[in-house]
């Protein structure tokens, strides 16, 4: 088993990070911790593996900003892999490959590196379904309620979910829309899956990674072989802000690549979608996101819940602007940004690039 960690530098300076650390010292049963280390320098690099060296498993540091790390993305770029985009995505999918290179590792768990709550049970309950020999899972994803004294969670509650919903309704039964509407909190950046799946998967390196994820763990493995989990009771981490004068930043962003993955989705699938269709749609998750705002408002009336009716009503017209947006940019490029490949295809066109990988992260940490 392997714990797969995407992280920033400077969650190493927030208090999330380390509480995780000082968590995983009761860890013993891992083959490995990697992290993947983006925007971080020479000092960032040393400073980060001293910190981590307290861990009891072994412990390995992917450098995406180091020179040899760099090379790869150069190589692949020259082999027509197009990965300019970098982000969490990108770096989750590097790292996957140096992790898919020992060839050993039967399972792999990624959770986000800004849990301020953060308990060591996380990673044994993503873990277990997907390794217990008494159960049959190939993917495992988390979930946990976003509620403190207030309702969490915006971007599933008013926005992915109505837009799930309002597909239902327009395109009737489809087996993969309830299954993107099955899922108790489906942005969640938590899961875990077995090695032959996470070969095969491609990753999105925009923010509609979740989603992009579980259509191709969809096509990949039965629904029968995927569960949920509870990972922890409530969770905490940093709030992503919603600005509607800025359509590229935080959730009005993230509303906007969800959308257009979900599009591009259906679309391969064989989905027709014309102006029409879109006009309708627009107008009808408008709709169904009030009807959620009044929902949500009860529900905090009686449990006590702080609720700004008048702001989550503000929210909802600012991702109905995003599903505009989503709306034209997908009608312009259908295709968008590529997804990256699954690691079979890279096996196929450049055969010892994940050994190399190994190698440079090896050397890397010295």
């Amino acid at each position: 088993m392997v714990l797969l960690l995407p992280a920033l530098f400077s969650e190493f300076e927030t208090p999330a990070m380390p509480r995780i650390i000082q968590e995983l010292q009761g860890v013993d049963y891992l083959q490995h911790i990697v992290l993947s280390l983006d925007r971080a320098g020479e000092r960032e690099f040393r400073e980060a593996r001293e910190k981590m060296s307290v861990l009891s498993a072994d412990v390995k540091i992917v450098w995406h900003d180091g020179p040899r790390m760099q090379k790869f993305y150069k190589e692949l770029k020259k082999n027509d892999f197009d990965l300019k985009m970098p982000g969490k995505g990108r770096s989750v999918w590097m790292t996957l490959g140096y992790i898919l290179s020992h060839r050993n590792v039967y399972a792999i768990a990624l959770h986000d590196c800004d849990i301020v709550n953060y308990r060591r049970e996380i990673v044994a309950r993503l873990f277990y379904p997907v390794v217990h020999p008494a159960m049959d899972f190939e993917f495992s994803k988390g979930y946990y309620a976003r509620v403190t004294d207030r309702i969490y969670g915006r971007v599933t509650r008013l926005f992915y979910t109505p837009l799930i919903r309002t597909l239902k309704r327009i395109l009737g039964y489809s087996p993969f829309l309830e299954f993107l509407d099955s899922f108790r909190y489906p942005l969640s950046g938590e899961f875990a899956l077995i090695s032959p799946l996470a070969r095969g998967i491609r990753i999105s390196p925009t923010w509609g990674l979740e989603v992009s994820l579980l259509s191709e763990v969809y096509q990949n493995t039965t629904v029968q072989r995927v569960c949920q989990v509870e990972i922890i009771e409530t969770y905490e981490h940093k709030h992503q802000i919603l600005q509607k004068e800025k359509p590229e930043e935080g959730l009005i962003r993230m509303a906007s690549d969800i959308a257009k993955a979900l599009f591009r989705v259906l679309s391969q699938d064989g989905i027709v979608m014309s102006r029409s269709f879109f006009r309708t749609l627009c107008s009808a998750y408008f709709q169904e996101s009030l009807v959620a705002v009044e929902k949500y408002h009860a529900l905090a009336l009686v449990n006590g819940l702080t609720y700004d009716r008048h702001e989550e009503i503000e929210a909802v017209e600012a991702f109905t602007g995003s599903l505009g947006r989503a709306v034209n940019e997908f009608v312009k490029n259908p295709i968008g940004i590529p997804m990256m490949p699954g690691w079979v295809r890279v096996a196929a066109a450049i055969p010892d690039f994940a050994d190399r990988v190994c190698e440079a992260v090896e050397l890397d940490n010295e």
